[in-house]
C-alpha cells in the first residue's frame, strides 16, 4: 500500500494544477514541483504565458497535448505605425537550448516591409495572403509578404526590424479560401516529447 501511494505521488508531481480554465499537461511546467523544469512556461494571474528568449511575455490560447503543440497569441501591432510590440527585441525568437520551436503549420505574414525584402525568396507579390489581412491603416497599402514556415527556415525566430519588416502576424493551419475574419490568428509552438 505505501508503495502504491509512493508511486502516486511522484505521478502528481508530474502534472501542474490548471491555470485559470486550462490544463498544463506534462511535460510543461509552471513551477519547480511539476512536469519538466526545461518546458517552463508561466501562470500570472490564471492566464498562461510564455516567455521568449527576448523576454517578451506571449498568452497561451490553446495547448494540444496529442499533437505537443501550445498556441500563443501573436503581438499587437500598433495602427498608428504598423509595428509589432515586440518589434524593440526583433520580434519572436526563441532559446536554443529549450525543447520549443515553431511549427511548420504557421502562415507568417510580414507586414510594412522596406523594398529591400523583395530580394528574399519570400511571396510578396499582389497575390500574396497578406494584402487580404488587415491590421489598421497603418499596414494597409505597404509592401507586406507572406511565407509558410517550413524546416527550411530557421524554427527559432520571426524577425522584424527597422529597415526590414515592423511587424508581422501569424495563422495557424490557413485556409485561403477563408476570409480573414475566420483565421486562427496565433503562432504555434512545438515541444519534443520526452518519456515520463
Amino acid at each position: 500500500m505505501a508503495t502504491l501511494i509512493s508511486l502516486g505521488c511522484v505521478g502528481a508531481l508530474k502534472t501542474c494544477d490548471k491555470c485559470g480554465v486550462m490544463e498544463v499537461p506534462y511535460p510543461l511546467s509552471t513551477n519547480e514541483n511539476c512536469g519538466d523544469p526545461r518546458y517552463k512556461i508561466y501562470c500570472n494571474n490564471h492566464v498562461l504565458e510564455f516567455v521568449s528568449a527576448e523576454k517578451s511575455i506571449y498568452r497561451i490560447l490553446s495547448i494540444n497535448p496529442n499533437k505537443n503543440t501550445f498556441v500563443i497569441s501573436p503581438p499587437d501591432i500598433r495602427s498608428d505605425t504598423c509595428q509589432s510590440s515586440d518589434l524593440m527585441v526583433g520580434g519572436l525568437r526563441l532559446d536554443d537550448d529549450i525543447p520549443f520551436s515553431i511549427s511548420t503549420r504557421n502562415t507568417v505574414m510580414l507586414l510594412h516591409c522596406a523594398e529591400n525584402i523583395l530580394l528574399s525568396p519570400l511571396n510578396c507579390s499582389s497575390s500574396s495572403l497578406c494584402r487580404k489581412f488587415e491590421e489598421g491603416n497603418a499596414c494597409k497599402n505597404a509592401l507586406c509578404c507572406t511565407y509558410l514556415k517550413d524546416a527550411s527556415m530557421n524554427q527559432h525566430k520571426i524577425r522584424v526590424r527597422v529597415g526590414g519588416c515592423t511587424a508581422y502576424t501569424s495563422v495557424v493551419d490557413l485556409n485561403p479560401k477563408d476570409p480573414p475574419s475566420s483565421w486562427n490568428y496565433g503562432i504555434e509552438l512545438q515541444w519534443l516529447p520526452v518519456l515520463q
